[in-house]
């Protein structure tokens, strides 16, 4: 049976989640650069508990997973929504979108202001993102502009605008 997005029970990912979220992440890329990452962003300030979340089925397997971590843009507070993973037998069935929501939710419930994403354009809308370049946000190194996202969640203040200055492990 196929799991559908309705399916997929979604929570804070938790230490004890660490390797089966690497798992999730080696299947998912082709290098371990994405796994890598999520390693050191852990051991960092960026890291956030509570803004990474997994995705599983009903077996109680992690099949997806979504991670913000703290960015600045132009200075001021951000989000980074990066890396988003599905174990590859669980692809198109919701478990991504289902960790995307769950992350992008507790972000707004925590009173968060903007996330960006460099990812597919034809994906994150469905969330909500549109060209971050439309608000003012650009980043160091050259990307199409429709790659570049942003999503207003509605926390107080103005919306950030500038440069994307990603947590050091993202190495840009």
């Amino acid at each position: 049976m196929t799991a559908t997005a309705h399916s997929w029970r979604t929570r804070p990912e938790t230490t004890a989640d660490a390797q089966a979220v690497r798992r999730v992440l080696l299947a998912a890329f082709p290098t371990p650069q994405e796994a890598d990452l999520v390693d050191a962003l852990r051991a960092g300030p960026a890291w956030l508990p509570g803004l990474s979340r997994v995705a599983e089925t009903p077996g109680g397997q992690v099949a997806g997973y979504a991670l913000l971590t703290r960015c600045r843009v132009g200075g001021d507070a951000a989000l980074a929504l990066a890396p988003v993973a599905v174990l590859p037998s669980r692809q198109r069935t919701g478990a991504g979108g289902a960790a995307v929501r769950a992350v992008l939710d507790a972000a707004a419930g925590r009173g968060e202001r903007l996330v960006v994403v460099l990812g597919h354009p034809d994906y994150y809308p469905r969330f909500g993102f549109g060209r971050a370049s439309r608000l003012g946000i650009t980043t160091s190194f050259e990307v199409p502009d429709e790659a570049l996202m942003a999503l207003v969640l509605g926390g107080p203040g103005p919306v950030p605008s500038g440069t994307v200055e990603y947590p050091a492990p993202f190495g840009v």
